[in-house]
């Protein structure tokens, strides 16, 4: 069994912008799209992947996520997920011990930027970088299986 648990925040300016940074292009849909579960299809780069995942709660989920072929993960795109797609670039900045995941959205999410960190335990403590913005953990509407419904465009 595999628990996630993570933070998300807005991310309120470009100073996680640091030279050289390279991102790797993301697209993924959702066969499924339920409170109590989500199945997630994904190509990130050249890379094939679905994932199931239980319901949030305070912060955590299992989360069950394995390689596909890329062309599998392609044609499910096409053919089961629900329309629009999740298209994003994601970047990975480390602060103060920390691995932040950035993504950068486009398409109907085009310029949301919203960061995640991964913690062992929701109270972790953690220093906060200068670019994040309000906390979106608890609030729903800044789940990526729910930007698919109600888009939030920056």
């Amino acid at each position: 069994m595999a628990i996630e648990t993570e933070r998300k925040f807005l991310v309120k300016n470009n100073l996680w912008r640091v030279p050289g940074i390279k991102g790797i292009s993301l697209k993924q849909g959702y066969i499924k799209n339920a409170v109590e579960s989500v199945v997630r299809v994904r190509i990130a780069g050249k890379t094939g992947y679905i994932t199931v995942k239980g319901t949030t709660i305070n912060a955590s989920r299992l989360e069950f996520e394995y390689r596909i072929p890329v062309k599998d993960a392609e044609e499910m795109l096409e053919k089961l997920c629900k329309k629009p797609l999740i298209e994003k670039i994601r970047y990975t900045v480390w602060f103060k011990g920390f691995e932040w995941v950035i993504d950068e959205f486009s398409g109907q999410n085009k310029g949301l930027v919203l960061a995640e960190i991964e913690l062992d335990d929701r109270d972790r403590a953690f220093e906060y970088p200068g670019w994040i913005g309000k906390e979106v953990t608890d609030d729903p509407g800044y789940f990526n299986s729910n930007l698919i419904i109600n888009p939030k465009p920056c």
